[in-house]
């Protein structure tokens, strides 16, 4: 039994009042069309609804549209961080990259803080302050402030900010937003999903969203070291998360991403590179299982023991695993300088003082059936 009742999307509950309130369905896709324009701040900007109706919505669901306020933007090469404040004070960040070719891949968070306490990273220093509700999470993708910015809705968006995202029950509403006609539309085959390996809700993932891509953190082949790096390890073992995923892509015929974080003395060595190998020729269709390699990047709260191997270690282990007829390659990473790569994010709560009394949420990290 679920301990946790989901809280339903604002957004599929301003549908059902429209619709038993009478409105004209017309009305729900006014509505929708300014916010996928990303252009309306409230309801009361909505031009193209009565004022009577903007004047309803905004008593009953609050005058925003969007449950996110932009406190702080950071710039390096080729990447923007935000800092978002949620209407409930929790902090987040979201980083968009803007590759050469022209277009934009956003990554966005799923959790203020994270509970796993993964050791190469900030974010599980900070601890799981909360889950973000499924407005929260696609608010990031949909908030004015890109529009203001001049940018265009993102070519991809990846849920690998801050927070397991698949040990937060409301992403699943957060995909029918993003992914459904109704609402956003984008491709599912443009969103990916990151995770350390939350077994139950990964395979609620691949059942009800097949054509979502899919990036399994796997940092040791041998159970015993990931479990020191990824604790999650013990509850969820690698074994039976690429059980699943090798139905999944049996089934799917769909790509599967493993991320293999290399960290200097500690999972790059020779007997590591053989085992993962090993690893993927055991898979029922091994062609569809790529692994990106990630050179390990110094995180603030993370194992201080960590260093991150020499540019050439990283490439030569990608073209090892390559030699050894597995589908490799190493993973281009920005942002580094204002702590926006790969494991870095923490969205100030390491370095303000503040973050010791931050709000902390008491509920527990569920496992939600399907349907549920």
């Amino acid at each position: 039994m679920n301990t946790i009742l989901t809280t339903r999307s604002r957004w599929m509950r301003i549908r059902d009042h429209l619709a038993h309130a009478g409105e004209p369905a017309f009305r729900f896709r006014q509505l929708i069309t300014a916010w996928q324009a990303s252009t309306a701040e409230t309801f009361a900007d909505v031009h193209a609804l009565p004022a009577r109706l903007r004047d309803d919505l905004a008593e009953r669901f609050g005058p925003r549209l969007h449950p996110l306020t932009a406190l702080e933007v950071q710039r390096d090469e080729q990447v923007e961080k935000v800092l978002f404040a949620s209407d409930s004070g929790a902090r987040i960040e979201t980083v968009v990259s803007h590759y050469r070719a022209g277009w934009d891949s956003m990554c966005i968070s799923s959790q203020a803080g994270c509970g796993l306490g993964c050791t190469f990273c900030a974010t599980g220093a900070v601890g799981l302050i909360r889950n973000l509700t499924a407005d929260e999470i696609v608010a990031q993708v949909m908030h004015p402030r890109w529009t203001r910015a001049g940018m265009k809705r993102p070519a991809s968006v990846a849920f690998m900010g801050m927070g397991e995202a698949l040990a937060n029950p409301h992403v699943f509403d957060a995909l029918t937003l993003l992914t459904d006609q109704a609402y956003a539309g984008m491709s599912a085959r443009r969103i990916t999903m990151s995770t350390v390996g939350f077994a139950p809700n990964l395979e609620r993932l691949v059942n009800e969203h097949p054509q979502v891509t899919i990036t399994l953190s796997v940092h040791s082949p041998f159970p015993n070291q990931r479990e020191q790096i990824i604790p999650l390890e013990e509850r969820f073992p690698l074994a039976r998360n690429l059980d699943i995923l090798d139905r999944h892509a049996t089934t799917s015929h769909r790509k599967v991403y493993l991320a293999y974080l290399l960290i200097a003395g500690v999972n790059d060595s020779d007997d590591h590179l053989a085992a993962l190998a090993e690893l993927i020729h055991k898979r029922s269709r091994p062609e569809l299982f790529h692994v990106s390699v990630i050179r390990y990047n110094e995180a603030a709260g993370a194992v201080p023991e960590y260093h991150a191997p020499s540019s050439n270690r990283v490439d030569e282990f990608v073209h090892e695993l390559t030699a050894r007829g597995i589908r490799a390659t190493r993973r281009r990473q920005f942002g580094t300088g204002i702590d926006a790569a790969c494991g870095q994010l923490h969205a100030k709560y390491l370095t303000q003082p503040s973050a010791a009394s931050a709000p902390i949420d008491k509920e527990l990290i569920p496992v939600t059936p399907a349907g549920g």
